[in-house]
């Protein structure tokens, strides 16, 4: 008796592995063509987009031009010159960028729970997350990634430094990871408002918060607070500990430099958390009724 049970957990895992897989496929699909179906829409109107684009990367350009205003009154932020302070700028605002275009409508998730037309979506034969990430893709956030890229470049081309193979691959990497890690937080935010609907505010707290945090040097904030984002939301592997690195400069907590190699494990650790929340406040979800 006990061999059969055994043969047939046996079989049960690979046949779950392989349906958690399709899922996943599923979504990824399902994704793209709810994507494409609004960049149809959006190139309908191609003047309205560029409007809108220009628009987001001047909007958005606004946070840096303070930078330079404080620059202009003093030569060093906590310790740091204005071109160390613009890479630092530049690798958060492009990842936030590209989490925000790929997953900035999770947000409008308490909107739906509110008003009951999450349901709409629960009756489909599609992923819930991947409906709730694709919803009313906003083509117009390139603008933000676009004024990321730019202070970026600016910073590489002013800055001197000590270059090597690391490094070169480390400042890609660093951007990709920090735009997971802001994901996963997007996602976990999304996931808290199934039990409190009216918490797009907190979520964003740390989403457009956190980019806003990450952009000035952690020598100019309170330990606890560096602490905080460091061990509890780890949004310092978004850009100040890789970026840190880069510059060759060493953390305010005195971590070993190699952390500055963990982004992409916080990442999947990070998505792993966010995947559990969201299952969790998913079966939490109790209709509207209406």
């Amino acid at each position: 008796m006990a061999e059969v049970r055994a043969e047939v957990v046996a079989v049960a895992e690979p046949e779950s592995a392989f349906a958690e897989r399709s899922r996943l496929v599923e979504g990824v699909r399902a994704y793209g063509l709810i994507v494409a179906m609004w960049l149809r829409s959006t190139m309908a109107y191609r003047a309205s987009f560029v409007m809108t684009a220009v628009g987001n990367f001047v909007a958005t350009g606004f946070d840096f031009v303070t930078i330079v205003l404080m620059f202009g009154h003093v030569d060093v932020l906590g310790g740091f010159t204005l071109p160390e302070v613009a890479l630092l700028y530049g690798t958060s605002a492009t990842a936030f960028g590209l989490c925000d275009l790929l997953l900035g409508s999770m947000e409008r998730l308490g909107r739906r729970v509110r008003d009951g037309t999450l349901d709409t979506l629960l009756v489909r034969p599609v992923p819930v997350l991947a409906q709730v990430a694709a919803d009313r893709f906003a083509l117009r956030r390139l603008g933000r990634i676009t004024q990321g890229l730019v202070v970026l470049g600016y910073a590489l081309v002013t800055l001197d430094i000590a270059w090597s193979p690391v490094k070169v691959v480390m400042l890609p990497l660093m951007v990709l990871s920090g735009a997971a890690i802001f994901g996963a937080v997007f996602v976990a935010g999304a996931a808290f408002q199934f039990y409190v609907q009216d918490a797009a505010e907190v979520q964003s707290a740390f989403t457009y918060g956190g980019t806003t945090l990450l952009q000035y040097p952690p020598s100019v904030f309170a330990k606890d607070l560096v602490r905080g984002v460091t061990f509890v939301v780890p949004l310092a592997f978004v850009s100040w500990l890789p970026a840190l690195y880069v510059l060759g400069r060493d953390y305010p907590l005195d971590l070993p430099r190699w952390v500055a190699f963990l982004p992409p494990v916080v990442a999947v650790g990070c998505w792993v958390l966010a995947g559990l929340a969201w299952r969790a406040g998913l079966r939490a979800y109790r209709s509207t009724g209406s």
